[in-house]
């Protein structure tokens, strides 16, 4: 197996990272190149998706490279760039669905459980803790894993990206809102070697981006 990269293509394999208790599967669906995450816990096989974005046959095929059995399917953030495959995905699987408090009503799906900052999503013996990031969307969640043999796992959504924060600029959005959240339930809580895993692009990590809070609070985006 070839070593972790945190790059994906779309339509190309899926990029496997493989830790004591977690494993993590990333592959790229779509157009828009967004990305999606299954976690895997090696102990029981229970599974949980990350952004079921689009093509539920690619999806489906994600969950088979595991266990086959898919029991939690998280979404990021209500852009119609992350849910196309979400209603198709939660028929086929059965798995309880979850989002964020403001953003569930806006789903194609009414998800099963509603979460927000400071909440907890176990499945098998993994444990995820839920961060509000609020500004690209009012209510986007992200989740960490803190792995007991190692670094903590970011999964952010269209939160956070390598070079910055995600985009601010439509109506309704605030860059204020989501560089304070950011900041201070990232940046101000995890350590450098912490890994973000975005909801489109390549992987980065906490110490890489914390140089430049300033440059991007200059620029305002």
């Amino acid at each position: 197996m070839s070593p972790y990269a945190g790059h994906a293509t779309p339509g190309g394999p899926s990029q496997v990272r493989e830790l004591r208790g977690l494993v993590i599967r990333k592959c790229s669906v779509g157009t828009f190149d967004n990305n999606a995450y299954l976690l895997t816990c090696r102990e029981t096989g229970m599974q949980l998706l990350v952004d079921a974005a689009t093509d539920a046959p690619r999806l489906r095929a994600l969950v088979a490279e595991g266990s086959g059995r898919l029991g939690h399917l998280v979404t990021s953030h209500r852009h119609h760039d992350h849910v196309g495959a979400l209603a198709e995905l939660a028929r086929w699987s059965g798995a309880t669905t979850l989002a964020g408090v403001e953003d569930g009503p806006a789903l194609p799906l009414a998800p099963d459980r509603l979460v927000t900052q400071g909440d907890v999503v176990v499945f098998g013996s993994i444990r995820l803790d839920v961060l509000a990031l609020r500004g690209h969307t009012d209510g986007g969640v992200a989740l960490a894993y803190a792995d007991p043999a190692g670094f903590t796992h970011l999964f952010t959504g269209d939160s956070l990206f390598p070079g910055g924060v995600g985009n601010t600029k439509m109506p309704g959005q605030s860059f204020e809102r989501l560089y304070a959240d950011v900041t201070e339930r990232l940046f101000d809580v995890f350590d450098d070697d912490t890994w973000v895993y975005p909801g489109h692009g390549d992987d980065t990590t906490l110490g890489v981006e914390r140089p430049h809070l300033g440059e991007w609070l200059a620029r305002g985006w």
